[in-house]
């Protein structure tokens, strides 16, 4: 019965849009974007408290957002943590094993919306500028996102180009926002009226079109040294997505695994990514 209700429930949304827009375009466009950007998932599990409890290290308030900080001291480079969607910092735990025995010092937050950070939406614009809050007061020279978090990655190196930062990690990462755009409009069963209005929303709202917010336009002019992990059996972001964008991005290593998955908790892939910091 759970089932069958969550496969209606998108359409529920669908038909909802759809009959607004007959009313007000603008009104269906804003309720699309705010279900489309409503966390669900993500919050700290009872499993995850004790180990992130004992690495909190204040909070940091962005666009009216209290993000949750956590601190793991090193005494090499500074390391940025950036998770994906409907996750937080707990995701990391393996990975931090690894640059601890390296001993980096490795910082980490929780996305709005998640872990124990405030909100109930979260859209790549206002993560990245959780991402450049840390950035501006860690100064951390390596970033490392994950799947909506690589995305943000790309999205913040483009407007701000941080001097500070030489190297970056994505990990499962989708590109292009046109396409989970239509993945939303074939999930929710929106008439194409909805998705122009939504369009033009993102638009009046962000200041560019979902055609322009690819990660593999926002590669061509990224400096970093890159390194990029994507799996060709990822169910939840595209595979050909990495490559796109290590093909703009000119000074990047791209790894192509089989059968790891979309969350690439592998030993040997945190091995690779502490080789790349090391080198």
């Amino acid at each position: 019965m759970r089932k069958s209700i969550n496969k209606l429930l998108p359409k529920v949304f669908g038909r909802y849009f759809n009959m607004l827009a007959r009313v007000s375009k603008k009104k269906a466009a804003e309720k699309a974007f705010y279900v489309f950007c409503t966390v669900r998932k993500g919050k700290v599990l009872p499993n995850q408290k004790e180990y992130l409890d004992k690495a909190k290290n204040g909070t940091i308030e962005v666009k009216d957002h209290t993000l949750q900080t956590y601190h793991w001291p090193g005494s090499k480079e500074t390391v940025l943590l950036v998770h994906g969607w409907e996750s937080n910092t707990f995701r990391w735990r393996n990975l931090i094993t690894k640059l601890q025995e390296a001993d980096y010092n490795i910082i980490a937050f929780d996305a709005p919306a998640h872990g124990y950070s405030s909100g109930k939406y979260l859209n790549v614009p206002l993560y990245s500028d959780g991402v450049q809050a840390m950035i501006d007061t860690y100064g951390p020279k390596y970033l490392i996102g994950h799947s909506v978090g690589g995305m943000t990655l790309m999205y913040n190196e483009f407007y701000h180009k941080n001097e500070s930062v030489e190297k970056m990690v994505t990990i499962g990462s989708p590109s292009e926002f046109y396409e989970i755009m239509d993945h939303y409009q074939r999930l929710l069963d929106f008439n194409d009226t909805v998705r122009e209005a939504l369009e033009a929303f993102v638009l009046d709202r962000f200041g560019f079109t979902v055609k322009e917010f690819s990660s593999s336009r926002f590669a061509k002019t990224n400096t970093k040294k890159g390194l990029l992990f994507h799996d060709e059996l990822d169910k939840l972001a595209p595979f050909h997505a990495s490559e796109a964008v290590h093909s703009y991005w000119n000074d990047s290593t791209f790894i192509r695994t089989k059968g790891l998955g979309h969350s690439m908790h592998q030993e040997h892939i945190n091995d690779q990514i502490v080789d790349f910091l090391n080198n």
